[in-house]
């Protein structure tokens, strides 16, 4: 729950941006946490000294700061909050050692296969827009296959089991973007016939207390996107 004042006695700080998909990872595991925190907008093309000295080496969002300590990277970040506040609950991350490793498992493969595929996506026209749009498909179809057949998710609501956990923090992040990119782009990528274990998760994942709080707002994340995607078509873009 973000707050005007400093929350935990100033101790709790979030450089982003408040349409950013790794952001969102970061405020749903503070949300979900019960975490007060002062969450300090970042302009992209002027950054502030306070991102350039917390996080030196990408100098991107997010960044978390902690009793003065920079956290950067946002699936780092929120295991991250999970272990340094771990008597709050809800516990994101398994205690099962396998089934963490399959979550992180997961998790890098949102980052590896499906975030990459989104990007091209989004940059994509004409028929390289369709392929590009095909593939992305191909690798959530891996998804509900793991939904339907690993132990690990089968028959639960989350991936995390009765509540959220690591992965659906991964994957869910991503949700907002990938909406806002389906109407930006007139493609469909979750069919919710073709997928319906993903499509009724997302679903759920979206009203979740917690994050349904923290979404972007759907008119202002596609106007966003929908006017990068123009700058990226025009000749100035290329």
């Amino acid at each position: 729950m973000a707050t005007e004042a400093c929350g935990e006695k100033g101790q709790v700080q979030l450089l982003g941006g408040s349409l950013s998909s790794f952001v969102l990872r970061v405020r749903i595991a503070l949300a979900l946490k019960g975490i007060d925190y002062e969450f300090i907008e970042e302009n992209m093309q002027n950054r502030s000294q306070l991102l350039l000295q917390s996080n030196p080496v990408h100098r991107k969002i997010p960044v978390l700061i902690h009793n003065g300590k920079p956290v950067c990277e946002s699936m780092i970040i929120v295991q991250y909050i999970d272990e340094a506040w771990d008597t709050k609950a809800p516990n994101l991350m398994p205690k099962d050692p396998y089934d963490l490793a399959i979550a992180r498992f997961w998790a890098a493969f949102v980052d590896d296969k499906l975030v990459p595929c989104m990007r091209r996506v989004f940059a994509g026209h004409g028929e390289q827009l369709q392929k590009e749009a095909e593939d992305l498909v191909t690798n959530f179809h891996l998804i509900e296959e793991a939904l339907r057949t690993n132990s690990c998710f089968s028959g639960k609501a989350y991936f995390g089991g009765d509540k959220i956990g690591l992965l659906d923090i991964a994957l869910g992040g991503m949700l907002a973007v990938l909406k806002g990119l389906e109407k930006a782009t007139d493609t469909v990528i979750i069919d919710p016939e073709k997928m319906p274990l993903l499509s009724a998760w997302m679903d759920r994942f979206c009203q979740s207390n917690g994050v349904k709080e923290v979404m972007p707002d759907p008119a202002k994340q596609l106007e966003s996107l929908s006017a990068r995607r123009a700058r990226l078509a025009s000749p100035a873009g290329n």
